[in-house]
Formats: C-alpha cells, sequence, structure tokens
C-alpha cells in the first residue's frame, strides 16, 4: 500500500516537470550550507508560502531520513489517549516514491506510550505532504518518519520529544525534525503580526514551555503549535543552541488582502 498524494494541483502542480519548474522559483540559490536539528516551515499552497518554505530549506542540509511533525486539521485520529499517528506507508509523490524511515518507526513504536502506528489522519492531511516536495529536491535518497499530531498537554510534549530523541539517538544516522505550521490565521496584518511576534520571541529563544503556555493563554491560531513544541524539545534535547528566522510574511503579501491574512514564518533550529 503506497499513501497517494491528497493536495496535489491544488496546493502544488501535481505534474512532475512542471512542479520542479514552481520549485527552482520558489528557491532561492544558498551556496552556504548548514547543519541543522529541526526547522519550523509553513504549509499553505506553494503560491502563499512556497517562497518561506523554499527560502528555508535551501539554507540547511537535508539528510537522508526527515522526521515530519505536522498538526491534524481533520480529526480523523481519536485516540485520545494516543496522540500522535505514525504514518506506515512509502508516499506516491508527483516527483517520486519517497520511502518510510522503517528502522526509526519501528524503534519508535515499540517503545512508546504516546506513538501509534495510524495511517487514517494521513489520508487527507495536507501539512506533511507540502513539505515533501522540498526535501525531494534537496535530497534524492529520502526516508521520512510523518506523524500527525493531535492535541497533547505540556507534559505530553515533553514525553513525545524524549521518546523521539531516543528514536533518534539508537537509530544511530542525521535525521531533521520539520515542524509544519501556518501561524497566526484569519486576523488583520497588524494583529496577525503582533501575536506571532509574541510565539517567535519564544521559537527563537528556545523556550518551549514558554511557546506552549502563550500560543494557548492567548488563543493564538498558530495551527501547528503541538508539533513545534515538540520539535524544540526534542531539538534542545539533540543539543540545539540557537534559532534563526529567515522570513516571516503573511498571505497578504500575494493575496493584497492585510484584513484577513494567514501568517507564514521560516526558522533554522542549530
Amino acid at each position: 500500500m503506497l499513501r497517494q498524494p491528497a493536495v496535489a494541483d491544488r496546493f502544488y502542480d501535481g505534474d512532475p516537470i512542471r512542479l520542479r519548474q514552481a520549485l527552482n522559483k520558489l528557491i532561492a540559490e544558498h551556496p552556504e550550507k548548514t547543519e541543522a536539528k529541526a526547522v519550523l516551515s509553513p504549509h499553505a499552497g506553494y503560491i502563499y508560502s512556497g517562497g518561506v518554505a523554499g527560502e528555508t530549506f535551501a539554507r540547511i542540509r537535508i539528510p537522508e531520513t526527515v522526521i515530519l511533525l505536522g498538526p491534524d486539521h481533520h480529526g480523523q485520529h481519536h485516540d485520545q489517549g494516543r496522540p500522535l499517528a505514525v504514518g506506515t506507508q512509502d508516499w506516491d509523490m508527483p516527483l517520486g516514491r519517497v520511502s518510510l524511515a522503517n528502522d526509526l518507526a519501528q524503534d519508535l513504536l515499540s517503545s512508546s506510550a504516546l506513538f501509534i502506528a495510524d495511517d487514517t489522519p494521513h489520508l487527507y492531511e495536507h501539512s506533511l505532504e507540502v513539505q515533501v516536495p522540498f526535501l525531494q529536491y534537496f535530497q534524492k535518497d529520502l526516508h521520512i518518519l510523518p506523524v500527525v499530531v493531535s492535541h497533547l498537554s505540556l507534559q505530553q510534549c515533553h514525553q513525545a520529544a524524549t521518546e523521539l530523541t531516543q528514536a533518534i539517538r539508537y537509530s544511530n544516522r542525521p535525521a531533521l525534525l520539520v515542524a509544519s505550521t501556518d501561524m497566526t490565521h484569519y486576523l488583520s496584518r497588524k494583529q496577525a503580526s503582533e501575536q506571532d511576534q509574541l510565539a517567535l520571541d519564544h521559537i527563537l529563544g528556545l523556550d518551549a514551555d514558554g511557546l506552549y503556555d502563550t500560543v494557548l493563554s492567548r488563543r493564538i491560531s498558530m495551527c501547528g503549535i503541538m508539533p513545534t513544541t515538540i520539535t524544540l524539545l526534542a531539538a534542545a534535547e539533540l543539543g540545539a543552541e540557537q534559532a534563526e528566522l529567515v522570513r516571516y510574511t503573511d498571505s497578504g503579501e500575494v493575496s493584497g488582502d492585510t484584513e484577513q491574512v494567514v501568517g507564514y514564518a521560516g526558522v533554522i533550529i542549530r
């Protein structure tokens, strides 16, 4: 069984030649590539957020193993006790087949209390899928561990991060964590940028607990708060010491509508 694309021809071009041409335009030349533990990347249609994603991925070395963490937009995952759904299939994508990082998946699932094998939430979820063509562009031998994340307590985020870092260490291979998130949804540009600055201050300070508390207490509509919290915690456990904002923008830059925007941020965590 292969996972089929859910949003090809909607969020990005499903034709491999046209998709590669689109990626060529979205990805800036960046000769100096750095090692990164993790990145934050947005997941809207490429016309809106592809430039931020392309610029972010262009600056780092993409290893063969990438762990993708994204929010559950469809409520397909109902096991409230184990709110992290790991996909178990290879993905059939326009730029070619992408293999599951099998050993890492097995290690994680066999040792975890929170992660569970469940392909259902992955069927229609776009938040992980839109990252994959960018990763394929840079890494021909890409293996992914896709995880759809439902609501978690801060304590569960800490536990998930620890379980993830143990599996990464055990695999003994370089792995990149990708937190897929958009920022504030459907406020004016002024309100969105103020809200998002609060969240980004915590992200850039690698302050996962502060981020979680701020986003929830201020009701910031950042959809990937759980994946981002886990990613920050795991990156810190793996030795990350700094974060850099590549670019922040919003949908109004393309649509011209600055009264109701969605914010997009690209962040590199080293």
